[in-house]
């Protein structure tokens, strides 16, 4: 600690080892992510499907979580009760990529019709219910508006909750304060 109110090199090199520091990129990666999305929305004009808001649902509560976790710095047990709960939100928003890139995998004659909007099934269903029929996937979900490198939004959104999945476990659970 006293090499960082100093400002010598061994404090910075330290910070950057931290999970104050990492938890704290996980949050940016999310609002990154999620300005993204925002922008392809606004800006590109791509209108997200169900899946996709389902997926910036997962990557909004995943980037709080990170939030959290730089802001709180725990030590100990703590750190892991993070790491876990920064693994099984990205394994959910990894979840419902999962299924939206295996939409955009079906052969056209296999896609399902497409079903209403999203905010008709919140106003007319049950909550359960309309979680279940946005699970399941309309034929809307099956297009590919966007591609970078070869891979559309779902598959890059997959990418993401991986990488941030494993990252907030591992760090939480290795790194030291």
């Amino acid at each position: 600690m006293q090499d960082l109110r100093e400002g010598g090199a061994g404090a910075s090199n330290e910070f950057w080892r931290s999970r104050r520091a990492l938890n704290g990129g996980g949050f940016l990666a999310c609002l990154g992510g999620l300005g993204f999305a925002y922008y392809a929305q606004y800006g590109i004009g791509l209108e997200p499907c169900p899946l996709c808001i389902f997926q910036r649902l997962a990557l909004f509560a995943l980037g709080l979580a990170f939030l959290a976790a730089a802001l709180h710095d725990p030590r100990g047990w703590g750190a892991k009760v993070y790491g876990v709960l920064l693994g099984l939100t990205a394994a959910v928003g990894a979840g419902v990529a999962i299924r939206h890139v295996w939409l955009q995998s079906l052969p056209p004659e296999e896609v399902p019709l497409c079903g209403p909007g999203l905010d008709y099934m919140l106003e007319t269903l049950p909550l359960a219910e309309a979680i279940r029929e946005v699970l399941s996937g309309s034929g809307e979900c099956a297009e590919i508006d966007w591609t970078l490198l070869g891979l559309s939004m779902p598959w890059w959104t997959l990418l993401l909750f991986l990488g941030l999945g494993v990252l907030g476990v591992l760090g939480n659970w290795r790194l030291r304060r």
